[in-house]
């Protein structure tokens, strides 16, 4: 019952949370000027030939049938009422389909990849940092502490671009931007395929698994420190408990808590990864669709996108605050209190 009343309360907090980000995220994609309009009137002249004043007239004629003239609180209230009461989310405007076609299309590709980067991440990066932290200043300690460094300040934009080069100019590799070969198209899932599935997204899992587990390492190093120290891991030294059973038994499980809570931001941090390295590769995933409907000015596309990725942002907290919640009762019980 505590835990059904602190989740309630969590949810309830981050619904009005919600409507600000939502808020802000239309806000700051319609403030540049233009709209997709602009591209229609660019794509008339370049490639259709027309006049300016022709392609003009058929852009305005677009805005004012699509409703990109309307004042930009309207737009917000349709786009936010339709999700709210009827579940659209709008109608893409460059795909000239529903924008959840779109984001069903590519999201469940982002969450997969994300999913198997966290736990890969998750679980490299605490036994690095179990095995730093019991070995402290030690070669492996440095070794370890050098990987979590390079992990934090390597961008991983500038991996992903070291990758496709070696890739394309020493191992002519041609088929990087999909997720499949040519010859696995269309076929059923198979060993094959699913080899193959691995050998075009490696790139992209292995690059925001490194920063993932960096972060991870780095948390659970200096967690596990602080706790080694403190009073109750030296009372279980002294009675007589080996080193392994103090560190497995009183230590880690202490030392793995504020490490649950940072989940909650690097659940994010390893989409945000995903979507980074996809960009790169140029994968169908929800990194490319932002980028291209950000410069052709689609504008519901790119909201929907990043609701979704505020929404991933809470559900990781929230996910975060329960399993804290789970393995200690005091906040559980604070919680339901406040």
């Amino acid at each position: 019952m505590h835990l059904l009343r602190f989740l309630l309360g969590r949810v309830a907090a981050a619904i009005p949370l919600l409507f600000v980000l939502s808020v802000v995220t239309f806000a700051i994609i319609q403030a540049p000027p233009g709209d997709y309009s602009d591209y229609i009137r660019s794509q008339l002249i370049n490639q259709g030939g027309a006049s300016f004043e022709e392609a003009d007239a058929q852009a305005q004629a677009y805005r004012a049938e699509h409703g990109l003239d309307r004042p930009l609180p309207i737009q917000y209230v349709n786009w936010i009422t339709g999700i709210v009461t009827r579940g659209d989310f709008g109608h893409s405007l460059f795909y000239n389909k529903p924008v959840a076609d779109v984001v069903g299309e590519r999201l469940p590709r982002t969450l997969a990849l994300a999913l198997v980067c966290h736990v890969l991440a998750s679980i490299l990066g605490i036994t690095f940092g179990i095995v730093a932290a019991t070995r402290q200043y030690s070669w492996v300690d440095t070794l370890l502490s050098g990987v979590s460094f390079l992990g934090m300040t390597v961008p991983r934009f500038l991996m992903a671009l070291i990758i496709v080069y070696v890739m394309v100019f020493h191992f002519n590799v041609s088929e990087i931007n999909s997720f499949h070969s040519a010859r696995y198209g269309g076929a059923p899932w198979s060993w094959g395929k699913f080899a193959d599935l691995v050998q075009h997204v490696w790139p992209v899992i292995a690059i925001a698994t490194f920063g993932g587990l960096a972060y991870n390492m780095r948390v659970m190093r200096g967690n596990l420190l602080d706790t080694l120290n403190a009073q109750y891991v030296e009372t279980a030294r002294a009675k007589g408990l080996s080193e392994g059973a103090v560190v497995v038994r009183h230590a880690v499980p202490n030392a793995l808590h504020p490490l649950i809570m940072y989940q909650g931001v690097v659940l994010p941090y390893m989409l945000t990864g995903e979507i980074e390295t996809a960009i790169i590769f140029a994968l169908p995933t929800v990194g490319p669709a932002i980028v291209g409907s950000m410069q052709v000015g689609d504008v519901y596309v790119t909201a929907t996108f990043m609701l979704v990725l505020s929404v991933t942002l809470i559900v990781g907290n929230i996910i975060a605050d329960l399993l804290l919640a789970a393995l200690d009762p005091r906040v559980r019980l604070s919680g339901a209190a406040a």
